[in-house]
Order: structure tokens, then C-alpha cells, then sequence
């Protein structure tokens, strides 16, 4: 059964290319534009990987993080920030929100395709 991911980013073109990148590799991808639409998708599937962007409207990807590993079924399933923010603090804000990992955009697509084979296989 393939492994399946949950992108929330408010960025169309991103979730398409996070899409484009994916999918070929065997991954069913869920994209959403922002937290709430996460939050649904979450009590409607299982999912082994989550990547969420920061920077997004009504509920930052901090807050949404947050809640995730409030979750019972999500508190061991691997988030992976991708954002444009990258500085020590915001970093440090992620993993302490529940992230496993904190990506910087743009990233190489080969490295990003690294990280989630490594994360979920």
C-alpha cells in the first residue's frame, strides 16, 4: 500500500510541485491550502507523513502542528516543516511545536525525495 502524505501549504504552485515531485515516486499526496482543511483531512485518513508550511492565513503552521500532536493517532507520525523561514529561532519554534524535521525553500528536489524516503521509506 503506498504511503501517503499530507501537504499543507497555501502556495497553489507548491502543492502542485510538492504533487508533480510525489506522486511519480509511489506516494498518494493529499494536498490542502491551510490548517483547517488539514485538520479535517486528518479525522478522514491516515496518514505517515506530514508536511506543513509556516506562513499561511488563520492558523500558522506552528499552531497547526500543535494541535496535530495533540491527537492521540498523531503524536508519533513524522511532521516535516518546508518554509521559506529559516532562521535559528524559527527552527527551534518548529521542533518545539512537534516537528521532526525543518526544511528551508527552496530545497533540491533529490534531497527532498532523500528526506521522505528516509523518513517513511
Amino acid at each position: 500500500m503506498a504511503k501517503t502524505i499530507l501537504v499543507v501549504d497555501d502556495d497553489e504552485l507548491v502543492r502542485i510541485a510538492l504533487n508533480e515531485l510525489l506522486r511519480p515516486e509511489g506516494y498518494e499526496v493529499h494536498p490542502v491550502p491551510n490548517g483547517a482543511e488539514a485538520l479535517k483531512k486528518l479525522d478522514q485518513n491516515d496518514y505517515d507523513l506530514l508536511m506543513l508550511d509556516i506562513i499561511m492565513p488563520e492558523m500558522d503552521g506552528f499552531e497547526l502542528c500543535r494541535q496535530i500532536r495533540e491527537r492521540e493517532d498523531y503524536r508519533e507520525t513524522p511532521i516535516v516543516f518546508l518554509t521559506a523561514k529559516s532562521r535559528d529561532e524559527d527552527r527551534d519554534k518548529g521542533i518545539e511545536a512537534g516537528a521532526n524535521l525543518f526544511l528551508s525553500k527552496p530545497i533540491s528536489p533529490d534531497k527532498l525525495l532523500r528526506v521522505v524516503s528516509d523518513t517513511i521509506g
